[in-house]
């Protein structure tokens, strides 16, 4: 398998995840039936989970489904009324994102972290299920995973520095009814998820680039490179050099100078996994100075 051995002889491998990777969990792709407008304001990853919640809501209404991300997803709204937000994303984050489990392609990788054979993850998603695919493997390898959107992983207050509480304390919140709050100054904690009027977290993107410059090959998984600064990830590694393998339904900017494209994930990670289950070598992890 030509992506295999690809893996095998890179230096130093990367992999960047997207939407895609995340629907063989069961959170929908909802790229093809979303308004222009909300596309381009809010990356198909923070959609796609919170859309999937929505349906459970107001099954009967289509089009009123498609307006509350514009509300969820706005920082001043959520500072004038939190309430709001925590009600109608709720089920999907506190609740979804609890029942979702890792699906191969979050296996797979976990795997060639644990050989060796991968450094870092740099995901667009906001589902933690690159975290808990590592935990599942008892992972010991260092590997960056890397969250340009952020996570729900930890909530924080916007008004007072030092306060913040971590996922399982606001799932177990939400499902009393009640809101994180700060204790300090009572007003809610806001997921530390990037919405609409804020800046990607620069430490991120710093983190993102540092791996790409670092990447003799970038794994691109699962996302149509549609997001910034995503999108300009593989096109730093082909800069310095470096090669990319794409494995994407949808068709990606850079198609034409990967090294190998592939279309199917489950197919192609069920036959990477058979591979890589009969590979017994590790590959020693580099990291640059």
């Amino acid at each position: 398998m030509e992506l295999f051995e690809l893996i095998k002889s890179a230096r130093y491998c990367v992999a960047l995840t997207g939407a895609g990777i995340s629907t063989l969990s069961g959170i929908p792709d909802f790229r093809g039936g979303l308004p222009g407008e909300l596309q381009r304001r809010f990356s198909p990853e923070v959609l796609n989970l919170y859309l999937s919640g929505l349906e459970e809501l107001v099954p009967e209404n289509k089009e009123a489904r498609l307006v509350f991300p514009e509300k969820i997803f706005d920082s001043v709204r959520f500072e004038e009324d939190p309430a709001f937000f925590y009600k109608v994303a709720g089920l999907p984050i506190y609740r979804g994102i609890k029942k979702a489990e890792p699906s191969l392609v979050h296996q797979v990788l976990a795997k060639l972290v644990n050989r060796g054979l991968l450094q870092a993850i740099i995901t667009q998603n906001i589902d933690m299920l690159h975290q808990k695919a590592q935990n599942h493997t008892n992972s010991r390898s260092p590997c960056r995973i890397i969250e340009l959107h952020g996570s729900p992983a930890i909530h924080y207050c916007l008004h007072c520095p030092g306060i913040r509480i971590d996922y399982e304390k606001a799932a177990a919140l939400f499902e009393a009814g009640e809101l994180p709050l700060c204790p300090r100054c009572g007003r809610a904690l806001k997921p530390n998820i990037t919405f609409y009027g804020e800046m990607l977290p620069l430490e991120a993107r710093r983190q993102a680039e540092e791996e790409a410059q670092a990447a003799d090959l970038m794994l691109v998984l699962g996302t149509s490179l549609s997001v910034h600064p995503a999108a300009d990830l593989p096109r730093t590694v082909l800069r310095r050099g470096g090669r990319i393998i794409i494995v994407n339904r949808q068709d990606t900017i850079v198609d034409e100078n990967a090294a190998l494209r592939l279309y199917e994930l489950e197919e192609t990670f069920t036959e990477l996994n058979e591979l890589l289950e009969a590979f017994p070598q590790s590959h020693l992890t580099y990291r640059p100075e």
